[in-house]
């Protein structure tokens, strides 16, 4: 079964400001026999408008269709379509059954769980706002069932990029893909990530791997690393008078290299806590990112207190 999808403007609706426009195709079902090399259209009437970009589930002789977006009308209506296929001897019929419980979604990817399970990870509910609840659906017997289920920890990185991509790695494993920040003198192009789903919680995996494409952009045209790698950082937390304005880092310290100097309270408002801290920027792996502020006699700071 082909249903959905996008083609160009017929030559005669063309112009030349819109030579290259796209519709989404009539929303016309069509069946193909691989055996016999032929395919059949259909025109079902609970099908009013083309869709692009659901997500669809097949099993045996029934294929659901979840979510979608109509370019002509720039919408993702929260659709769920049952469509069945019968083939008896002579011609096939197509029937569908518009079902509710359907749900917003477009671009979204699938991956199975189990024989009866899914998962409905990604995609986007707005044309510049991604969707980050994920869905379980369950199918059993002729029934089928949507419901949210926890959301992941998704990393600063993923919270704030605007786009995402990524693809079914089977067995309830989800690759997703981010583009890299493109502010740092260099920059990987993007970042991946692994995304275990399960039936009982659903982990997402450490980046485990990075493009090794370079950054073509100019360094002397972009912002320096703000990541403190190439510092260290080894002050105690004690070392620092609390009721100062800024905390003052000890040079003394330095030939203890620890990691204790990253927890430091750099500001009055500073909120990095070594038990609750996450990355916030692409460069911090397992160590806050700091800067040094010239102001007094000199002192770091955390680049997230800063709001870098």
């Amino acid at each position: 079964v082909l249903f959905g999808g996008r083609s160009y403007m017929p030559s005669t609706q063309r112009t030349t400001e819109k030579w290259n426009s796209v519709a989404d195709c009539l929303p016309h079902v069509f069946l193909v026999d691989f055996e016999f090399g032929c395919a059949t259209s259909y025109i079902l009437p609970e099908l009013q408008d083309g869709l692009s970009f659901h997500v669809s589930i097949a099993r045996n002789d029934t294929i659901y269709i979840l979510g979608g977006h109509s370019l002509a009308n720039n919408i993702r209506p929260a659709n769920l379509y049952r469509l069945r296929v019968d083939l008896p001897l002579g011609s096939p019929a197509v029937n569908c059954t518009v079902l509710p419980g359907g749900i917003s979604v477009s671009s979204a990817i699938l991956t199975q769980t189990n024989n009866d399970e899914f998962v409905i990870v990604g995609g986007y509910q707005l044309e510049n706002q991604k969707r980050m609840v994920c869905n379980i659906v369950s199918l059993e017997d002729n029934d089928i069932d949507i419901h949210e289920m926890e959301t992941p920890d998704w990393t600063p990185d993923i919270k704030h990029s605007k786009i995402w991509f990524g693809s079914n790695m089977g067995n309830g494993t989800v690759f997703l893909g981010i583009p890299g920040d493109n502010k740092q003198a260099i920059s990987e192009a993007f970042y991946f990530y692994m995304l275990k789903c399960s039936e009982d919680d659903m982990n997402e995996d450490h980046k485990i791997f990075t493009n090794s494409q370079t950054s073509t952009e100019d360094p002397g045209d972009s912002t320096p690393f703000e990541d403190s790698e190439e510092f260290c950082f080894s002050a105690e937390a004690n070392s620092f008078d609390g009721d100062d304005e800024f905390d003052t880092y000890n040079e003394d310290d330095e030939e203890d290299e620890s990691v204790t100097g990253y927890w430091i309270t750099c500001c009055p408002t500073c909120d990095v806590d070594i038990n609750t801290w996450v990355p916030f920027y692409s460069t911090e792996l397992n160590k806050p990112a700091m800067i040094y502020c010239s102001h007094g006699d000199g002192h770091w700071v955390h680049a997230q207190c800063m709001n870098l």
